[in-house]
């Protein structure tokens, strides 16, 4: 699949069929998100894969009841390593650029499962610290992303976007 291809159909998936992830799979989704760019090129991720019935209930409690997490085969929780983005940048390595990083991380990963035909979502609203409770994540390693992953159930409509003419500006605002 095209890149372009993957861009327009990737959709956030929330329900998902039985069917096991492969092992192979998830490597692959994490190779592509390791190729992601990032800052000094200091790839301050972490990948944390879940498969555990009772990790994926915690995570889904955590981010507001969103109880598609759980019923994902696979859950990867995409988080941020501050340490080691501060060793080069400061506290705006710790306090952006390692979020940049891992964002980018994410969508490799978001794009490589459409190409692969699975299905993805980007969570973001969790509570920080219950995640960081579930996985038992060391101190200065924050959890950016859950992307619970798994063989789609459904195939959402194309959310509408915006028109270029009112997002883009040449030159100033």
């Amino acid at each position: 699949m095209e890149v372009s291809e993957a861009i327009k159909r990737r959709r956030s998936t929330r329900a998902f069929t039985e069917e096991a992830v492969s092992d192979e799979d998830v490597k692959k989704l994490l190779e592509s998100a390791r190729w992601a760019p990032s800052a000094g090129n200091i790839q301050p991720w972490e990948f944390v894969v879940v498969r555990r019935t009772e990790v994926k209930s915690e995570l889904s409690a955590a981010a507001l009841d969103q109880y598609f997490i759980e019923e994902a085969p696979v859950v990867i929780v995409v988080c941020a390593d501050e340490n080691r983005s501060a060793r080069g940048y400061g506290s705006r390595g710790a306090n952006l650029y390692c979020i940049q990083d891992t964002a980018a991380a994410t969508q490799n990963i978001l794009l490589a499962a459409c190409a692969m035909s699975l299905g993805a979502c980007w969570v973001g609203a969790f509570h920080e610290d219950d995640v960081k409770a579930a996985l038992n994540l060391p101190a200065g390693v924050r959890p950016v992303a859950i992307v619970p992953v798994g063989h789609p159930a459904e195939r959402p409509r194309a959310p509408p976007k915006r028109s270029p003419d009112d997002i883009v500006h040449y030159d100033s605002y």
